[in-house]
């Protein structure tokens, strides 16, 4: 038999994250019905409310319907006592936003992205974080963390392992950033920041299985099993990009050959089958609106190897449901049909029972809003507890 055994500040603890998440998931929610949820006993959930009430995390509002007593005071969860920043950074630019504890998007700022050098991309991150928390409202605890999703391989620390698109290793990125600004900064991979952003609040929400597939400047994915995000043994998991689905391709950044960002991320303009008059994701899309046939008919392209890559992804994970976000999921018109085609096609039937694919429905902010969350869970405490095999 497992025995799991802590101190009773432990317990407490796990007790009140158990308890906001409910009521932050159901408000307006009484009390009673936080127990029933929750399975805690009521005396236990009155005083960690009391608690949090008394943090400014929880609310009253106004009475609920009664069941034969005395009308039940319902509890909200209070999304303006903190705010936190959430940035994306990519190949060409970053953007952040600032949100309220609830991921309620309260101002946006974006920059260019010239110089990959760690020195200008921190003096960058500095720059715009600074910018943004001079816009948040007064609240009792302020800023409560930094989120941000980068394109590459993180570890726990925060230190990016390797970046090939920005030219990166081992920057401790978390360890720089929070030096700089006196925060606490989580940084993850742009793909499981996405993934998170769609989960919490977007096309995901509460799917326990889920894929989401970040195309842009490169590709990667963010993995949703049993409702929590994997990462694999070492954290490393989502790098789908550089999966091979031309033995004998072209010659990848990182080493390999025929990778699956080469020929269905952004990376495909610089294939010389098709005349494009850009290389910009959203001046290509202007120019698709515009009916210039080889756009057009590169995006058609692109979208029939986004679907090869995710009919393998589908293959192999067995989702409820695949979520397009990142730039290239604004091109969804001339993507979609044949993305949709080679899936139904190729993808085992099994596999194809009842799973959906679906466009990010917070669009390009799926990354900034997953990475807010993250400082935010941060700050909100979450507590996992782990049965450890005998």
């Amino acid at each position: 038999m497992t025995t799991i055994t802590g101190d009773q500040a432990l317990v407490k603890r796990i007790n009140t994250s158990l308890i906001l998440d409910t009521i932050r998931r159901h408000a307006p929610i009484s009390r009673a019905s936080v127990s029933e949820l929750t399975g805690l006993n009521k005396a236990t959930v009155s005083n960690l409310v009391q608690e949090l009430l008394n943090n400014h995390l929880v609310q009253e509002s106004g009475p609920g319907a009664s069941s034969g007593g005395r009308k039940p005071r319902l509890l909200l969860f209070n999304g303006q006592a903190g705010y936190a920043i959430g940035l994306e950074l990519r190949v060409q630019q970053m953007t952040a936003v600032l949100t309220d504890l609830a991921g309620r998007i309260v101002a946006e700022d974006e920059c260019p992205l010239e110089q990959h050098d760690t020195d200008s991309v921190t003096a960058g991150m500095v720059a715009i974080v600074r910018r943004l928390m001079q816009k948040a409202p007064q609240s009792p605890y302020g800023i409560v963390g930094i989120g941000a999703g980068v394109p590459g391989m993180v570890d726990g620390s925060g230190t990016v392992l390797f970046a090939p698109n920005l030219g990166w290793e081992m920057v401790p990125l978390s360890q720089l950033l929070e030096e700089e600004l006196g925060l606490p900064v989580t940084i993850d991979n742009e793909a499981n920041a996405g993934a998170q952003g769609e989960l919490r609040f977007g096309a995901g929400r509460d799917a326990s299985h889920l894929l989401y597939i970040s195309a842009g400047s490169g590709i990667g994915s963010g993995i949703i099993i049993n409702g929590e995000l994997y990462k694999g043994a070492r954290g490393y998991a989502g790098e789908s990009g550089h999966m091979t689905i031309e033995s004998e391709g072209r010659s990848c950044s990182c080493g390999n050959r025929g990778c699956w960002e080469l020929y269905a991320s952004e990376k495909s303009y610089d294939n010389e089958e098709f005349a494009l008059p850009s290389k910009r994701t959203s001046e290509l899309i202007s120019y698709a609106r515009q009916g210039h046939e080889d756009t057009i008919r590169h995006f058609y392209k692109l979208g029939h190897y986004l679907g090869v890559g995710i009919t393998n992804l589908v293959n192999g994970f067995n989702p409820q449901s695949v979520i397009i976000g990142g730039p290239l999921s604004d091109a969804r018109a001339w993507l979609e049909d044949t993305m949709q085609q080679v899936v139904a096609q190729r993808t085992l039937p099994y596999h194809r029972e009842r799973m959906e694919i679906r466009f990010a429905e917070l669009g390009s902010r799926s990354t900034v809003i997953g990475a807010a969350y993250s400082a935010i869970s941060q700050f909100l405490g979450p507590v996992r507890v782990s049965m450890p095999m005998n």
